[in-house]
């Protein structure tokens, strides 16, 4: 089974922490060149440092906020001017939770904008450079919500949705060129994210945090929240030449919560 990724370029969005960390790290494991991309550059420099290069790569990291998709587009698309990417992780922090009855119209535009657009933009981006070199993967990190809309995420489970959508209908366009777009779907993950989830619904009920994060283990088979590192090793295994055949896929990681087949 063919993992080597070596001579690859990798660009790995939301890449200073959590799940984006952990892929970049796995990516490079394999052999990738890793291009980070995040808003904090001191982070940035912090994780291309940490990154493994025992196959002389050569990691980069492009300063970029989804806040500002024009300045996103031009940093993107210059980058793609003078390099190809073979490998492409879509990846960004989760919309603010809450019931979907109490959601403004501009929640619902935010996350929809620094998803599915700036998932757009990237692709449209560095999609070129895949056609050419006829090796693309593309990854997206989503949610099980894909799946089954959890509760208190309504924003989320909406927005979510929709970029598995666009996922599907990009790897029916893409496929022909030997690129492949594939989703996976973290369940309860160690990370800020889920610190941010347990806090909250801790705050809105007032039950105590461990409480609320004890129940979460119950729900999931194996009795324990995930780790990054477990997400990023599917993450990295679509990313390879032995998952060629593996085409518009949702994939969950979840220890098996999810209650479907």
């Amino acid at each position: 089974m063919n993992l080597s990724l070596k001579g690859k370029n990798a660009v790995v969005c939301g890449s200073t922490g959590g799940i984006g960390q952990a892929s970049a790290h796995e990516l490079a494991s394999l052999g990738a060149n890793v291009i980070l991309v995040a808003r904090n550059e001191e982070k940035l420099k912090n994780t291309m440092a940490s990154l493994p290069s025992q196959d002389g790569q050569k990691h980069q990291y492009l300063v970029a906020d989804f806040s500002f998709q024009d300045k996103l587009k031009q940093t993107l698309t210059q980058w793609a001017e003078q390099n190809e990417a073979h490998i492409l992780v879509n990846n960004t922090g989760g919309p603010p939770g809450g019931p979907i009855t109490k959601s403004s119209p501009d929640e619902f535009l935010s996350a929809f904008n620094n998803h599915l657009i700036c998932n757009h933009i990237i692709t449209q981006a560095l999609s070129p450079g895949m056609i050419k070199s006829g090796y693309g993967r593309i990854v997206n990190i989503i949610s099980t919500s894909v799946k089954i809309p959890l509760k208190g995420l309504g924003v989320s489970n909406t927005i979510r949705g929709a970029v598995a959508s666009w996922a599907k209908t990009m790897a029916n366009e893409l496929g022909e060129h030997g690129i492949t777009v594939n989703n996976v779907l973290p369940g309860a993950t160690g990370t800020g994210r889920l610190d941010e989830i347990i806090n909250n619904k801790a705050k809105s009920t007032g039950a105590d945090p461990a409480a609320v994060k004890a129940v979460m283990e119950g729900q999931v088979p194996m009795k324990r929240i995930g780790k990054p590192e477990e997400i990023a090793a599917m993450v990295a295994f679509l990313c390879t030449p032995a998952a060629a055949y593996v085409n518009g896929t949702s994939i969950p990681v979840d220890g098996g919560r999810t209650g479907s087949i």
